[in-house]
């Protein structure tokens, strides 16, 4: 049984049909890219599965449970994380305590001001820091960050509900190339660590074709290819909505990470 299944899912915006009856799954243990042009309709899919937009048509399951209709709170308590193109932290607090907030609202606990959540589950989540490698820098301001390592902090708070489900949104975007790789490469690590699936959209097509297990390829709103990185790198209609005739995508050597296929 495949962990999310999207079925003739379909979204209008007056007369625009952003997304027109697409489906697919996603197993356990897998990275699928959702990918495609200016306009594919990428952005509405990923927003519907996450419930910031609502359906018109179609059917989004996760275990077997109807996500069309929750709101994104509803649908993250159902083991759904997620990261966000800019990396959404509070860069007031520190490092750890961004974790924290994370852990207070997965276990649906509310503090006051008079009541701060500073020793709330903070072992837990210093646990969470050192699996993406910033335990060393849990008491530091988020401020004061690299922007690679606020992503990292990111990623660590999206773990905080256990997720089953991470939706990644262009996790690379504003990354230097190095930086890029390590942090695909530290998703790569959890997926196979945790059994998670990752649906992630990027405009990187080295990191597409490196780390994706396989691809989902749209266009005008419409599913036009899906399968493993080799057989999207040569689809002919891949290469003519993304570069019309008589160029191809580079093939260009990449680290894989530990685990990776």
């Amino acid at each position: 049984m495949s962990l999310l299944t999207v079925s003739r899912l379909g979204k209008s915006f007056g007369g625009v049909r952003a997304v027109d009856g697409i489906d697919f799954q996603l197993a356990a243990g897998e990275l699928l890219a959702l990918i495609g042009p200016n306009g594919a309709g990428k952005s509405t899919t990923f927003n519907m599965v996450n419930g910031q937009l609502c359906a018109d048509t179609g059917s989004i399951r996760l275990d077997g449970v109807e996500l069309v209709g929750l709101k994104p709170r509803q649908i993250w308590r159902l083991g759904v994380g997620r990261t966000f193109q800019i990396a959404a932290t509070f860069s007031s607090l520190t490092v750890v305590e961004n974790v924290q907030m994370a852990l207070v609202s997965a276990d649906h606990k509310v503090y006051s001001l008079w009541r701060p959540a500073a020793r709330h589950k903070r072992a837990e989540a210093l646990a969470l820091l050192a699996q993406v490698g910033m335990e060393s820098q849990a008491d530091r301001p988020c401020s004061v960050l690299a922007y690679g390592d606020v992503k990292r902090v990111e990623l660590a708070i999206a773990m905080a509900n256990s997720p089953k489900l991470l939706l990644m949104d262009e996790p690379t975007a504003g990354m230097a190339p190095a930086e890029r790789n390590d942090l695909m490469a530290l998703t790569r690590k959890l997926v196979v660590e945790r059994g998670l699936g990752v649906l992630f959209t990027e405009h990187s097509m080295d990191v597409v074709f490196a780390y994706a297990d396989r691809i989902v390829v749209l266009a005008r709103g419409r599913l036009i290819a899906e399968g493993k990185p080799a057989q999207i790198r040569d689809h002919p209609k891949v290469q003519e909505v993304y570069f019309g005739s008589g160029k191809t995508f580079e093939k260009k050597p990449a680290a894989k990470a530990e685990g990776g296929q």
